[in-house]
């Protein structure tokens, strides 16, 4: 015997005392794990991504201060002309290089 399409009707269709709306309640519960879940991986990935940008910013801190011996200085000086044009490091383009 084959079920009707009317007996698949009625076994999806809710009891009819079953209140329509879910509880407050219950919406607030599941609306939360979600946005806890999404904050935390979103705290974790910035975590992750300062200490990378920390690390290689350390690296390269000491390979600089291996070059920046003063006759190194007086050369890039001397072939910027930093008298005349200003110092590049100083300039609105190199923002992120400012340290203070």
């Amino acid at each position: 015997m084959q079920p009707s399409m009317r007996m698949h009707v009625a076994a999806r269709a809710p009891h009819p005392m079953a209140p329509i709306t879910p509880k407050s309640g219950t919406l607030a519960k599941k609306a939360l794990i979600p946005t806890l879940a999404w904050l935390g991986s979103a705290y974790l990935v910035g975590l992750y991504v300062s200490r990378q940008l920390h690390q290689k910013s350390a690296g390269f801190d000491k390979i600089f201060a291996q070059q920046n011996t003063p006759e190194v200085e007086e050369a890039r000086k001397r072939d910027l002309m930093v008298e005349t044009y200003g110092d590049p490091r100083n300039s609105l383009l190199n923002v992120l290089g400012w340290t203070n």
